[in-house]
């Protein structure tokens, strides 16, 4: 199954149980950019992050490689969407003012890619990539996801998903060193959407490829167990950045 089927066949779930970023995540990216004429959303999915570009940049362009993804992505008059690969725009040279990939660089050819950015990107425009790893609930709910993620679905993570694993700290960015400040990525879930988002792993999808069943149906009474009588909790992950001026 290819990174593009692969991520095709988690679309819906994507779109509806991923979580957002925080706002003062991209008030952040803006003001760090030379100017807000045009941000690149890179591998924007179903546009978890291209929405909140849009509110704060004149013109988004979002890229994915993945049809269906881009089918659930929600329209706007300054969003255009574009099905094509990171390392290979349809962007003009020298015109973006930030380039942004959220939870993808891992799977890009590193090279290739920061050649397009370097190709793409107007005088000291932003270069920023972010990712999220595990979230965390309870102390109980967090022991069965980790099992999960590690356990039963080992062998089932693509080998680029060390990257996010690291925080991206072993890509060698061609950039000069930008240092964001911290930021966190917090949600008020119900157990439903806590079920929903882990759907929409791609290691899911690969475990019930290989083995027919679904490992996520499977540990949904030890999940209602880990969760307890509480209509919602709050969800966080920790983002890591990796920022440069190009």
């Amino acid at each position: 199954m290819s990174k593009s089927d692969l991520f095709a066949t988690q679309a819906a779930f994507y779109r509806d149980f991923r979580p957002t970023y925080p706002a003062a995540l991209f008030d952040w990216l803006a003001a760090a950019s030379p100017a807000r004429a045009l941000a690149w959303d890179c591998a924007c999915g179903s546009g978890q992050a291209t929405l909140d570009l849009a509110r704060r940049f004149e013109r988004v362009v979002a890229t994915d490689s993945s049809v269906p993804q881009l089918e659930q992505a929600e329209l706007r008059p300054n969003i255009e969407y574009r099905c094509e690969p990171a390392e290979a725009s349809s962007l003009a040279s020298g015109s973006v003012d930030l380039s942004l990939v959220a939870q993808a660089l891992h799977w890009f050819d590193h090279a290739a890619f920061f050649a397009e950015v370097r190709r793409v990107s107007r005088p000291d425009a932003l270069f920023a990539a972010v990712s999220y790893n595990l979230l965390a609930v309870s102390p109980a709910l967090d022991a069965v996801i980790s099992d999960l993620y590690w356990n039963t679905l080992a062998g089932c993570w693509a080998p680029e998903r060390r990257h996010v694993e690291e925080g991206y700290r072993s890509i060698a960015m061609p950039f000069a060193p930008v240092t964001a400040p911290p930021f966190a990525l917090e949600a008020t879930w119900t157990l439903a959407q806590l079920v929903g988002y882990l759907h929409s792993w791609s290691a899911v999808a690969t475990y019930r490829k290989r083995h027919g069943t679904d490992p996520v149906a499977a540990l949904e009474p030890a999940l209602a167990a880990a969760w307890g009588e509480a209509a919602q909790r709050t969800v966080h992950f920790p983002l890591a950045v990796l920022a440069g001026r190009v």
